[in-house]
């Protein structure tokens, strides 16, 4: 009988209050979309720093005929066999060195060509002036610095680079969008809040002379108060359902179909539906704690009981 008569109170307060109750449900599915998105771009960022940190090399450019003469580094001339030799063995010793693979003018040359051939510059390069180099992969790519400080500087080389760099200012872009993500993501929690805490107010107001007999009689507090609470969690859940509807939606139609970005971009590595079906759950429990935590507070305010 009593839970016939919360899940009715629940029923009324919901179609007293309909406007409020829609505001809250749709406030409560964009934060919580927000929400969810703001943790799969985190996860999506990783998955690419971790894919592609992974196939980086260090690439130590050595000194040709044509640098001795206008890079400092290569003043005593260009890089011999014997110093080849040396650089390669030195480098082989490293603990932190997975490979090496040396490119010769030739490759780095036919591989310009591939990547640039189509550029109005690409016509007046030949092999000579292209550098030999190093490529260097690392079982560590955190650890670039060991290899930078022992060999730049060194005779027969150029200078040494790591392909992170390249990488770095990407992945400090996406970053940057996450926080933006994460603010308005606050911002619109904020906002859900708010509503959820005035949907309650107005509710706890229409029906104040309910709840006053409800005291006359004995009813316990938490019996008062737990339509208003659950209320509110119901208007939360409907909004995380639509929270994770939007997840799901724009999963499937931005990277899988429509916009096909899994197809478009290939060289990006994309989180799967795993991690997308792993947040649901902490959208759809946010979604009910946190309205029915809001409503809990605010009836300690507004509901003297």
């Amino acid at each position: 009988m009593r839970a016939q008569f919360v899940l009715s109170e629940i029923g009324v307060g919901l179609r007293r209050n309909l406007t409020m109750t829609i505001a809250v449900v749709v406030s409560v599915a964009l934060s919580l979309a927000l929400f969810g998105g703001t943790l799969l771009m985190r996860d999506q960022v990783d998955s690419m720093k971790d894919y592609w940190y992974d196939k980086v090399n260090v690439s130590l450019f050595l000194c040709n005929k044509a640098d001795a003469e206008t890079v400092s580094q290569c003043a005593k001339g260009a890089v011999t066999a014997q110093q080849k030799k040396d650089i390669e063995a030195d480098l082989k010793k490293l603990d932190i060195v997975q490979s090496v693979v040396y490119e010769s003018q030739d490759e780095a040359y036919k591989h310009y060509k591939d990547q640039y051939g189509s550029t109005p510059v690409a016509s007046s390069i030949t092999p000579d002036q292209m550098p030999e180099s190093f490529r260097v992969k690392l079982k560590d790519p955190q650890k670039y610095k060991v290899v930078a400080t022992a060999f730049a500087g060194r005779d027969g080389i150029e200078s040494v680079q790591d392909q992170r760099g390249t990488l770095d200012t990407l992945f400090k872009i996406l970053n940057s969008m996450n926080v933006a993500a994460l603010v308005v993501m606050i911002i619109m929690l904020t906002v859900a809040v708010m509503l959820i805490v005035n949907t309650v107010r107005v509710s706890a107001f229409s029906r104040r002379r309910e709840t006053g007999i409800m005291r006359l009689v004995g009813a316990s507090s938490f019996y008062i108060q737990a339509p208003f609470i659950m209320e509110a969690a119901f208007a939360g859940l409907l909004g995380g359902i639509g929270a994770a509807g939007l997840l799901v939606l724009a999963r499937y139609f931005m990277i899988d179909h429509g916009m096909s970005l899994a197809q478009n971009l290939s060289l990006i590595k994309f989180i799967g539906w795993d991690a997308v079906l792993a947040k649901l759950p902490l959208v759809l429990a946010s979604s009910v704690l946190l309205p029915a935590a809001a409503a809990f507070l605010a009836l300690r305010k507004y509901l003297k009981v």
